[in-house]
């Protein structure tokens, strides 16, 4: 017994040394090469991605800069586009790209939020999960000429007749002042809403499975309910994945370009009301691009700078919000 305990002893620092010396060996040539192979083309890639976005500033500025110096910020303070006399302005653009972003937000963010709720937090069986989360990701799959089209043959005349009961009822509410008589802001921020959804679902699906199961279980041992844990753990929790994905839904919003420009109006004016006409920058390029002269070009690509601009500045306020919020979260702030 003596000898085998012996035995047994004096092989344990064998197997020990044994293991130290397969894990904790020095990395080979081979290994020290491979990563600085890979560490330099991950340099190179990064830079090569700061060099493409500066050299599409680069060339959009440089195809407005005539633009940019007939007009100024003249340019962004009114609202007429007349190739013919050569006097652009795209205060209405703007606006209107500002105003059917929110609104498609709102609509998406909430149900986009509500539909994740549902399939990350056991509310549906297994199979039903599956199934809607096959079906938001196929909305993504749909190309936005498709939405277009649906919108022009299906939501516009669903939605004509109760714009025409609002306006007679609510009229003198400015966003129910006018009745829908063909495309309009509101079919265009409900095709929008539907088309962001996807990505706010997926993301804040995936952000709220994250949330460690142990939260939720200490939250029930202490007596919380089921809407007290979600609303109380799991939201609060996840609160930065969510707020990243509305701020990339927000992002597609503002860029997306054919369904805005089938269903939006294409009319250089802006009105609160949700069922008159309007305009987006991104529908303004796509529409008047193809039959543009040189000076219109000009006016065109500086709307296309401005875009860029507005959308630096929504992802750039998103990403500081969300991380200050996840650093408050943390005890960090």
């Amino acid at each position: 017994m003596a000898d085998s305990k012996i035995s047994t002893a004096s092989a344990t620092p064998d197997l020990s040394e044994a293991f130290k010396s397969s894990v904790a060996r020095p990395p080979s040539a081979w290994q020290k090469g491979f990563d600085r192979v890979f560490k330099n083309v991950a340099y190179a890639f990064g830079i090569g991605v700061a060099l493409l976005l500066a050299g599409v500033v680069f060339e959009v500025l440089r195809n407005a800069r005539t633009a940019i110096a007939s007009y100024g910020f003249a340019f962004l303070t009114t609202s007429v586009w007349d190739p013919n006399r050569a006097q652009f302005g795209i205060l209405a653009e703007i606006v209107g790209t500002l105003y059917t972003s929110v609104l498609a937000l709102a609509l998406g963010g909430f149900f986009g939020v509500t539909v994740a709720l549902v399939l990350s937090q056991g509310f549906v069986p297994r199979r039903v999960e599956l199934v809607m989360k096959n079906v938001v990701e196929l909305l993504a799959a749909i190309p936005s000429v498709v939405y277009g089209l649906w919108g022009i043959f299906v939501l516009i005349p669903a939605v004509r007749a109760p714009s025409g009961w609002l306006n007679e009822h609510f009229g003198s509410i400015p966003f129910f002042s006018t009745r829908l008589s063909g495309p309009g802001i509101f079919p265009a921020a409900l095709v929008l809403a539907i088309m962001i959804l996807p990505t706010i679902t997926a993301i804040s699906r995936e952000a709220m499975a994250a949330v460690p199961k142990r939260l939720a279980a200490a939250a029930y041992g202490l007596g919380a309910t089921r809407w007290e844990v979600i609303f109380r753990v799991t939201l609060p929790t996840a609160i930065g994945g969510i707020f990243g994905a509305l701020v990339l839904g927000f992002g597609r919003a503002l860029g997306e370009t054919m369904a805005l420009a089938m269903l939006v109006g294409n009319a250089n004016v802006f009105g609160w009301s949700l069922f008159s006409p309007g305009n987006t920058l991104a529908a303004l390029l796509a529409n008047h691009f193809p039959e543009a002269g040189k000076v219109e070009v000009a006016a065109l690509m500086y709307a296309a700078f401005v875009l860029m601009l507005i959308t630096l500045a929504v992802n750039a306020l998103g990403s500081f919000i969300m991380l200050r919020t996840t650093r408050e979260l943390k005890g960090l702030g």
